[in-house]
């Protein structure tokens, strides 16, 4: 008798053991509501927002409306740097940084704008199926919001 609960007893403990593993697993590959892919404002590129391991979040651009000019791939040829200005736009980092910040807002991350080469300071409120994308320089009120759509 004393043999048998024993083994019971262990028998639980390895059961208790396996589920808990199962719900930590469940929890850490839950992605958060911004990760996945978003339209921009003007629905000519799709953005991949990533949760890194630094815990911030990324996006980079994994589709283009047109992907071409002149017959080759786009790049980066307005950046500041001209070291980066031969970089395909296709893969290019646009997000960086953000630190969740409450339930719906994403706050100290930056955003490259390719159109004129220029980075933002940047803050973004997830609403549902939109992000609202808000750069600016130096503080908030001196900025412009735009609003992405979920690409899913």
């Amino acid at each position: 008798m004393l043999v048998c609960k024993k083994h019971l007893t262990r028998l639980v403990l390895i059961m208790l053991t396996v589920v808990s593993a199962g719900f930590v697993t469940k929890a850490q590959s839950e992605k958060d509501k911004i990760e996945g892919l978003w339209y921009n404002d003007v629905k000519s590129a799709k953005i991949q927002i990533t949760k890194e391991k630094d815990g911030k979040f990324y996006g980079k651009v994994v589709w283009l409306k047109e992907p071409l000019k002149n017959g080759k791939p786009k790049v980066d040829e307005l950046n500041s740097d001209e070291k980066l200005r031969t970089r395909p736009r296709l893969g290019l980092p646009v997000l960086s940084g953000f630190e969740k910040d409450g339930d719906n807002k994403y706050t100290n991350g930056k955003i490259y704008d390719p159109n004129n080469g220029k980075t933002y300071s940047c803050k973004i409120t997830h609403k549902g199926k939109t992000l609202d994308i808000r750069g600016y320089i130096g503080i908030s009120l001196f900025g412009r919001t735009t609003t992405w759509e979920r690409a899913e």
